[in-house]
Parts: structure tokens; sequence; C-alpha cells
């Protein structure tokens, strides 16, 4: 905690806004000010992938604006604004607005899509989903059109599979795996989630590449690693997110998959933190809403009362596929084990056990999702 200085946070997603809420239930008299590249908006990301089928525009996604969100907080949010460089020697941070110093400095400045090598001719027709603004963009472009590829299978690639199937258009994935969100799920639970998914009308290529794409006309042909093509009028790429390290880097600041914190949420530097899906907590990389939360609440005590190590109970993550109701708890707790799996159709429990036989994570689908609360009790916390 830094009195000689305001509170500094760069981004306003989940974990910028969420933080500065943390922090004014705490403490009303520090200066904080917000700094963020795009308009400001206040919006739940997880909405963007159940937006459509909704019929929702992205203005109608959005909760509040950038000057209601400063009046909101007693701060500044300085929108269209890029931080250029930290100076953690100097604690100044210097943007294309100016230079400001900072007391402490939180990055929550989120991840990134990962890019998808294809044609520069056609890279107009390729979109990612990852803000208000890409949602936007991809409602508009998808005017007047029908057919949309999903490249990837994850977790973000099957939810908007099911949003977009939902919403009455052509969806086709292609992915170079064999199944559904194959680091989250064993087999034998993706296999209904596909098969929901398909009884939808959406069409899947796994197991195959996308090695090439051609604008045709209004709409452009993917060739896939197999000699085979497929015709889209856009392309939705979900192939992951990488963690917005740069600014870290740039500063000297220690980054591996994420900028890398300890469980204060502090840095390599003392007056320097980060949370959201651009940091790495303790190792772990979880790029959810529910440990947003816990890091958010935990790192407002350090800043403004005493310092608060962040704890994450279990958190299992609801997948927004209503199609074949899911919800998992990934066994972060163990680093090997095995996965049994019982019942029947579209309603199965899987389970993972470690060699000793202790419960470390879950997949439930269909009617076992109810069973949800009483695994939960018998699960580790992930970071007690």
């Amino acid at each position: 905690m830094s009195e000689n200085g305001p509170l500094i946070i760069v981004g306003t997603g989940l974990a910028g806004y969420n933080l500065a809420k943390e922090v004014r239930k705490l403490d009303n008299d520090r200066e904080l000010v917000l700094i963020t590249a795009d308009d400001g908006r206040f919006y739940s990301k997880p909405l963007l992938s159940t937006g459509f089928a909704k019929g929702k525009q992205a203005d109608e996604l959005a909760m509040q604006d950038a000057a209601a969100m400063a009046e909101q907080l007693g701060a500044r949010v300085m929108t269209h604004t890029r931080v250029l460089h930290v100076d953690t020697q100097a604690r100044t941070v210097r943007t294309d607005a100016g230079e400001l110093h900072y007391g402490d400095l939180v990055l929550a400045c989120g991840a990134h899509a990962r890019p998808l090598p294809l044609a520069e001719d056609v890279q107009d027709r390729v979109l990612s989903i990852n803000d208000l603004s890409d949602y936007g963009r991809f409602r508009q472009q998808l005017d007047g059109r029908k057919r949309v590829a999903i490249i990837g299978a994850g977790l973000i690639g099957s939810e908007f599979a099911n949003d977009l199937a939902l919403g009455g258009l052509e969806v086709q994935v292609i992915a170079p795996d064999e199944q559904l969100m194959p680091g989250l799920l064993p087999a034998q639970v993706a296999a209904p989630v596909q098969a929901a998914l398909a009884k939808l009308g959406v069409r899947f290529h796994l197991g195959r590449s996308v090695v090439g794409a051609q604008a045709a006309g209004e709409g452009l042909v993917l060739e896939l690693d197999d000699g085979s093509q497929l015709e889209a009028d856009l392309v939705l790429s979900a192939i992951g997110l990488l963690a917005n390290t740069a600014l870290a880097q740039d500063a000297g600041l220690v980054c591996g998959k994420g900028i890398q914190v300890d469980r204060y949420l502090r840095t390599s530097d003392p007056h320097v933190y980060a949370l959201g899906d651009c940091a790495e907590v303790m190792g772990m990389q979880l790029m959810y809403v529910m440990p947003l939360m816990s890091c958010a609440r935990a790192l407002a005590r350090t800043l403004t009362q005493e310092a608060t190590q962040v704890s994450y109970p279990v958190m299992p993550v609801m997948v927004k596929t209503p199609a074949c109701p899911l919800v998992v708890s990934p066994p972060v707790t163990a680093a090997t084990g095995l996965w049994t799996v019982t019942g029947e159709e579209q309603d199965l429990k899987a389970l993972f056990h470690d060699a000793q036989g202790t419960l470390h994570g879950y997949a439930l689908t269909g009617a076992a999702v109810s069973e949800k609360l009483q695994l939960n009790r018998q699960l580790p916390a992930w970071l007690a």
C-alpha cells in the first residue's frame, strides 16, 4: 500500500472496473485513475458468447459508459488512451496523452486473440470476439450473411457455435483436435455436447486444420489439410488467448505465460500489481470470471488496508452450451490422475481422481449438473 501518489489501473474490462469498485468499498478518498485504449464502456465479457441468439447489438450489452463509471467510482477514466511505457524507478506511466505519476500501478490489460495465419486478402473476413468492440464489428459484418465458419473447438468456440446456431446461422466448426474442449473435458463427456450442437445444425470438421483461404465473391473458401474445401461468409477465429504482457516486459517485469505475480498479486516490482487475463498467479493462468473476482477483492484490501493474499476456492466453470448443459471443475490441484465416466446419453458424470483416490475435478452434463454443489464440497481449494 502506498500513499505517495494515485492508484492507476491500466484496463477497464471486468478486472479493472471490478478492482476499482472493490477499492471504493474500502477507500473513498484515494485518487483513482483508470486508463483504457477503448471507449471505457462497462460490460460483462461472458455475455459476448450469448448475445447473438438474444438479438443483442453491442450497444445493448453495454451497461454504463465511461462517464457514468467515472462518476460512480469517483475516478478519472481516460478513454482512447494508450500506455506507451512504464518507468518503475520513477513510478511514471507515459501515455499518448501525457505522463502520470503513480503510487501504485495495477495492470489489468487483459489478453488478445491468438493470431490466425491466413491470406492477407481475406483477413478482413476473419474476426475474433474478445471485447465489446469486436462483438460490434462481428455483428456489423454479419448483416445479411448466414454462413459462419468457426476455427477452434475449445470452450469459446463451442459457446459461439451454440449461440450462433440458436440465432439461425449456418455454423461449421473446424479444429485439429478430435473432440470439443480437449484441454477441459474427457472425450466421453465432449461427445454428447457435440451431438447436441449437431442437432442444432452445427457441422463439425474435427481432426482438420485450415491451410488456406481465398475470397469468393462476398464470401470465402477455406481449404482444409485433407484437400477438402468449405464456403463461408465470415470466419470466427477462436483458437485461444494470449496474455497482454508487452507493457510489463518493456518495464522489466518478470513474465511467463502471463505477468507473474505472487499471492498478493504483486509483480517483481513492489508497487506494480496485475490481475485478470494478463496475470499468472502463482503459476496459474485462469481466464475465468470467478478467479478474477477473488483477485479483485484481495488486491483491494492490499491497496487500501492490509496486505491480503488471494485464495481460490473451488470455482467450477458453467459452460454456455444450453443445447447440452455442462459444468466443469478442472483438476487444477492434481498434476496426474484418471477420469472415470458414468451415466448415459446426455447425462454424464466424469470424476478425476489422483493415484490415492482423492477427487480433484469433475465434468457434468445434462441432468448430472445438479450434482455440482455436492461434488464441490469434496474438492480441495484451488489455492488455499
